[in-house]
């Protein structure tokens, strides 16, 4: 069984190519997880600024960006042991893609910011499960495993939040066309390797 199989949110499972492309830039993919980890406690602190007067979000985004900056950190670690200097990366066309289908009306825009952000985290639950299957660096494969949990925790966090303030039938249908989406943009495989790719 594939972890997107087991990810209910996601429409299709990562390709052998990209752990292929992963495995064999460990480096760079350690660096880009380090941007991510800093990205994504963005996102969460942007749109608690966005939405400061609901009482659940501000609560529950609070506690994901404070442990994205944990592993930010914790990854920042791994960096300075492998002697891997932060430096700057192109970004993947991913995120940019993902955030171009949020729409600008309200509450339209609150419940795409919510399912795009599920949909990241579960690709990158997915994903750092199977680093942490394949990497050939035990003690790193270990850290990617310890991080599972709680990438699946958020993506599970934005998911109930977008059920919190948008009807269930409303959240299923958008939810079902962003991954189609985001399963597109993967299909192709960017030619750097990226945690998104």
């Amino acid at each position: 069984m594939s972890l997107a199989t087991t990810i209910k949110i996601l429409e299709c499972s990562t390709s052998d190519r990209w752990i292929e492309q992963a495995l064999a830039n460990l480096d760079t993919i350690l660096l880009d997880h380090s941007h991510c980890e800093r990205k994504a406690a963005g996102i969460a602190i942007n749109m608690m600024f966005r939405y400061p007067s609901f009482r659940q979000l501000v609560k529950q985004l609070t506690a994901i960006a404070k442990e994205e900056l944990e592993h930010f950190e914790q990854v920042n670690q791994w960096l300075d042991k492998k002697e891997i200097p932060l430096a700057p990366l192109n970004s993947p066309p991913y995120g940019s893609k993902l955030k171009a289908q949020i729409r600008h009306q309200e509450p339209d825009r609150l419940l795409d910011s919510l399912l795009v952000s599920a949909l990241i985290e579960a690709r990158s639950h997915e994903r750092l499960g199977l680093l942490g299957e394949h990497c050939p660096e035990p003690e790193l494969a270990k850290f990617y495993r310890s991080l599972m949990a709680s990438e699946a925790r958020h993506y599970g966090m934005y998911w109930v939040l977008a059920t919190q303030y948008c009807e269930r039938k409303v959240v299923d249908k958008r939810l079902e066309e962003l991954s189609i989406i985001e399963s597109e943009i993967l299909s192709t495989l960017y030619h750097e390797p990226r945690i998104h790719s």
